[in-house]
């Protein structure tokens, strides 16, 4: 069973983002699959994107089952012009929960990509519509070198090429929507 499917991960959130959480084995986009009736907090996350999409038009391409790749809807009470701030937000917060959950000095490359030693590990996607923003969130984790795309613009690595290991992503995926709330908190300016 992947270890995305609701039964694993949601015993394992510790905050409001993730709720409700829904889980598909494939998808064109995750960003696609939350609508203007979804509450904030809502994540969809699949096994694999067969459209996967990054800033400018480019392509995000994955290997079925070893990458995160989510979407989260939020609902934000500041001005629109603001917005685009979120990107930022959400690279800190995956930045700190690979950190936290593997101890990788990951870092946030503006705008919207999280590297380690300049190569890309994770990408976040804004996208703001009528009331809401949905942020797509990609982290290569248990990729191997040979899986990663050998023509990327910027060069990729994966948690597993980085630690030597295969990662449970439940945790990963856990710890960053606990992050990402803390960060969104604080950008709202609610204690």
């Amino acid at each position: 069973m992947p270890d995305l499917t609701p039964e694993l991960l949601v015993p394992l959130l510790r905050g409001r983002l993730g709720k409700p959480y829904r889980w598909v084995d494939s998808t064109p986009s995750t960003q696609r699959l939350l609508g203007d009736d979804d509450p904030e907090g809502a994540v969809v996350a699949t096994d694999h994107q067969t459209a996967g999409r990054g800033r400018l038009g480019r392509t995000w391409e994955d290997v079925a089952g070893t990458a995160i790749l989510c979407s989260v809807l939020l609902r934000p009470s500041r001005p629109m012009p603001l917005w685009p701030e979120l990107s930022l937000v959400a690279g800190d917060a995956v930045a700190r929960a690979l950190h936290a959950e593997t101890g990788i000095d990951a870092t946030l490359r503006h705008p919207n990509d999280v590297v380690v030693a300049g190569r890309k590990l994770a990408g976040i996607l804004a996208e703001a519509m009528s009331g809401r923003v949905v942020l797509g969130i990609g982290v290569n984790v248990n990729q191997t070198a040979a899986e990663l795309p050998a023509e990327a613009a910027k060069p990729p690595t994966s948690l597993q090429v980085e630690l030597g290991r295969e990662l449970d992503r439940g945790p990963l995926l856990a710890t960053i929507l606990l992050e990402l709330e803390h960060g969104y908190d604080a950008w709202l300016g609610v204690s």
